[in-house]
């Protein structure tokens, strides 16, 4: 069997800083003890049992991603999986989910790789970030007969590296037409690859077995330090309702008016804020909140901290009004 397929060639931003700060938005507000952060890659080294982190680059640039399915985390993310064997790096996923992933972020689960379609939640193990699979406005270019969304089935994805600011600057023009995607048309061929597979046999057992090695010793490793069966932090800041409050002369309770995460908190106790003074960041709905100060003031008492769940109602610190 031989079906028709494609090379594309697509830009990746390595260890992409929007990728780095969804991480420590996890870290902070979901999970600070998950054994993948503070750097998915790292991760992705020891679960695999390679040497540094420069094999991990070498792998991801050099494999050949099959798409295997499309629509994976929605707008036409692809499922994908190197050709190679030795190149199918293999994680778990984050345990919780993310709240936040960056749009086109790309990831590994398993041993598929995704690039996430549009922000949302997720699960998959950074490696850094792409252009966009889904173009919304217009055709042209990589969008063709119709089809809002970039990648085909059996298509051959294949990264190359690029800078943080050429890959913003790549985003910015490739909706609109004015970056040209390198595509080559090729085909899949099932004997040929077959014949792959048994040519190259014992390198591609040697290396499978190095992989499941270090994949059970870092179960094992969880499973010594507690980090197997995560048990979520249901505890909430400790703040009473305003009626319960003892107010002080002036003082005035500043609630969050949805539930969710804290992100941040934006001033200390004592802090001098006028009105309209961004005080704490909540994120819920895979959004970014700002709680406000209604009025000039200043930061009496302070409830709640960064990573800490709140409900909406809830208040997170008290002002006292000048």
């Amino acid at each position: 069997m031989t079906v028709p397929s494609r090379i594309v060639h697509l830009p990746l931003s390595w260890d992409d800083p929007a990728t780095r700060l969804a991480i420590e938005k996890y870290t902070q507000s979901v999970r600070p003890d998950a054994p993948w952060c503070p750097s998915n890659i790292e991760f992705i080294r020891r679960i695999n049992g390679l040497a540094s982190i420069e094999d991990v680059h070498r792998i991801v640039f050099e494999a050949r991603y099959v798409v295997m399915g499309l629509g994976d985390v929605y707008l036409g993310a692809p499922v994908a999986t190197p050709m190679d064997p030795r190149h199918r790096l293999v994680t778990t996923k984050y345990n919780p989910a993310r709240t936040w992933t960056p749009e086109n972020a790309v990831g590994i689960g398993g041993a598929y790789l995704c690039v996430y379609g549009m922000e949302g939640p997720g699960g998959y193990q950074f490696v850094g970030r792409t252009l966009q699979m889904w173009n919304r406005w217009r055709q042209g270019g990589a969008f063709a007969d119709g089809k809002p969304w970039l990648l085909r089935f059996f298509d051959q994805v294949r990264f190359f590296p690029v800078s943080e600011a050429e890959l913003l600057n790549i985003r910015e023009d490739f909706p609109l037409g004015r970056y040209p995607l390198k595509i080559e048309d090729t085909s899949f061929s099932l004997r040929d690859y077959k014949q792959f597979l048994a040519e190259n046999q014992a390198a591609i057992a040697d290396f499978k077995t190095r992989q499941q090695a270090a994949f059970d010793a870092e179960r094992e490793r969880w499973r010594v330090n507690g980090q197997a069966d995560y048990a979520s932090d249901a505890s909430v800041a400790a703040a009473a309702p305003d009626s319960e409050l003892d107010l002080p002369e002036h003082g005035r309770a500043v609630a969050s008016h949805v539930a969710g995460n804290v992100w941040k908190v934006e001033v200390e106790e004592g802090a001098v804020v006028k009105q309209g003074d961004p005080l704490v960041i909540v994120e819920s709905m895979k959004m970014e909140f700002a709680v406000p100060a209604p009025c000039d003031g200043r930061v009496y008492k302070i409830f709640c901290r960064a990573g800490g769940q709140v409900s909406a109602g809830q208040d997170l610190l008290v002002l006292i009004e000048d």
